[in-house]
């Protein structure tokens, strides 16, 4: 096939799945336009990326990468490579198909065990079923319909429940997010396109496959999930809920099974852990059995509420975008100490979520469903930490730092989210100590002609919230980067760094401050049979990038153990 790059269409207002119905019949004509051959010729159109091109705003143009099967390829392909004009734009496609590997000849003498359900334990569990291993996928937390009328009741001011809640249970913490897809992780294997091919299949937009910034939604995630769960099923798999590893067994420096629930011995010679990065308990326990672990730097900060109104004039030029639907923005910034502090998990039209999963501690994390149509835009905004911020060189040192900071946030407003005005957390303002216990007064910043943010936003939290003074969260040194970052942000984003703008804490989820040290070759610990995998063993960092580790490691697996059955 031929390689079309930057194939420029105007956008117009209306709905989007329209948008793209129109560019796909336009795209043929302009392929056959670009190509300078009868549009008969062209036989298929693939669109394999589409970007928002807002240089000129409020004049929006959608650019598409493309793949076009034409008749005469060859021929083409000669002539444009003498035509120096056009050879950054039209060559030879060079796209990988995924291929699961040959399977091995061993033969597997325990069942293939698979702890966590997170995207790196679904997808390495999806593919092993689907090629006739029978994994055991044993999730901590509750089927997702269970666990989704546990966190909405907790959500509500009901009980927090340690095994089911925002980061434990089917999906893993990323089923209550945005469901943002895209990942910087080189594909040389088409890994990437198979996690997404994988997704459309169980009910996802086709668009994701080709936006520069796909995702999915929370509400359509969780469906997802819950299919993908039911086809393991049917190949032969088993998933096993409320069933949290207590104890690790092994023999000789090799893995001989689990503990489950302090009480179940399960015996395994293949162990994929898919630990999420909250799963602080087994985090000790595999430390307590001696496996290899160490720090790992990660970020803290806030979120950060503005209008979706100000984000959407702010990057398209207009209000309300129409077809392009809610604008999401990128941040980033070094700052003069040397800190880095960017955005993470922007969530357009989001909520802020309590994310709580121990008693006594409070973190939040972001939001979005599919149609992305709530009134604020969130993110974090996170500032660079290391393991020299942490105060101790333990390996599990960064865990009781995200600890401590929960906890001071769990007490500024006594377990509701604490929240406040970016203006009072800049200048350090505070009606008094007293105040923030009795209900800080959400209307003490000075709103001016300046302000972009209405005085009369408010806060989009999924979970009970409370006014409060946030100067006392964070080190003092990461509070100096997170202002400097904000008046960064502010020039690039004008009114990004309004008084009116609301912060929330604590954000402290953002990755693992753990990672269980793996051969790269054969992806195992030290401990043969041992697969540390995804993002809570640290090597990934997002839903595609732990699905894609999943998948890496079931590939690992298959191509040295023979199926226990064959699927015809």
């Amino acid at each position: 096939m031929i390689r079309i790059n930057q194939v420029k269409m105007p956008v117009n207002n209306g709905d989007g799945e329209k948008l793209i119905v129109r560019h796909k019949e336009l795209l043929r004509k302009k392929a056959a336009s670009l190509l300078r051959v009868p549009e008969k010729e062209i036989q298929k159109v693939d669109i394999l990326r589409q970007s928002i091109d807002a240089r000129k705003k409020p004049d929006i143009i959608c650019s598409y990468v493309i793949d076009v099967q034409v008749n005469g390829e060859e021929k083409i392909l000669k002539k444009f490579a003498k035509d120096k004009k056009m050879a950054g734009q039209i060559g030879k496609s060079d796209t990988v198909k995924y291929r699961f590997p040959a399977s091995g000849s061993k033969q597997l003498e325990k069942p293939i065990v698979i702890v966590g359900m997170g995207p790196a334990g679904l997808f390495c569990g999806y593919f092993l079923a689907l090629h006739g291993y029978r994994p055991i996928i044993l999730e901590r937390g509750r089927d997702v319909d269970s666990r989704k009328a546990d966190v909405e009741q907790f959500w509500q001011g009901g009980r927090l429940l340690k095994d089911s809640n925002v980061q434990f249970g089917e999906g893993g913490a990323g089923t209550f997010s945005d469901g943002k897809l895209n990942t910087l992780v080189k594909d040389k294997y088409g890994r990437n396109k198979a996690v997404l091919e994988t997704f459309v299949q169980f009910g996802a937009k086709e668009s994701i496959l080709y936006e520069a910034k796909p995702h999915i939604g929370t509400d359509v995630l969780c469906d997802i999930v819950k299919r993908m769960r039911q086809e393991i099923l049917r190949l032969g798999g088993t998933v096993r809920f409320d069933s949290r590893v207590t104890d690790l067994l092994t023999e000789d420096g090799k893995v001989k099974g689990v503990v489950i629930n302090g009480q179940e011995n399960l015996e395994c010679e293949q162990l994929v852990l898919a630990l999420g990065h909250s799963a602080r308990d087994t985090f000790e326990m595999l430390l307590g059995r001696k496996i290899p672990m160490e720090p790992k730097a990660f970020a803290v900060g806030f979120r950060v509420e503005h209008p979706q109104e100000l984000i959407n004039t702010e990057l398209y030029g207009v209000s309300d975008p129409g077809a392009l639907g809610a604008a999401a923005y990128k941040v980033t910034a070094q700052t003069s100490t040397g800190r880095g502090v960017y955005s993470f998990c922007m969530c357009p039209g989001g909520y802020v979520v309590n994310a709580s999963s121990e008693d006594g501690r409070l973190a939040v994390n972001g939001m979005s469903y599919s149609d992305r149509d709530g009134s604020n835009a969130n993110s974090a905004i996170i500032v660079s930490v290391t393991p020299e911020d942490f105060g101790a060189l333990h390996p599990l040192a960064g865990i009781q730092f995200q600890r401590q900071l929960e906890e001071k946030a769990y007490q500024l407003a006594q377990g509701r989210i604490p929240v406040q005005r970016y203006g009072d957390f800049r200048e350090k303002v505070m009606a008094g100590r007293e105040a923030a216990v009795e209900g800080y007064q959400a209307d003490s910043v000075q709103h001016t002609e300046e302000s972009r943010c209405a005085a009369a936003l408010q806060p989009m939290c999924k979970g009970l919230y409370q006014w409060s003074d946030l100067t006392s969260l964070l080190p003092g040194n990461c509070n100096e980067a997170f202002v400097e970052g904000m008046e960064v942000f502010a020039r690039q984003i004008k009114g990004f760094d309004d008084p009116a703008a609301i912060l929330s804490g604590v954000e402290s989820r953002t990755s693992s401050p753990v990672r269980i040290p793996r051969d790269e070759d054969n992806l195992q610990s030290v401990i043969k049979g041992l697969y540390p995998c995804g993002e809570g063993a640290g090597y990934a960092g997002g839903i595609t990038s732990a699905a894609m580790d999943g998948l890496r490691v079931a590939e690992k697996i298959a191509a040295a153990y023979a199926p226990v059955i064959q699927l015809t």
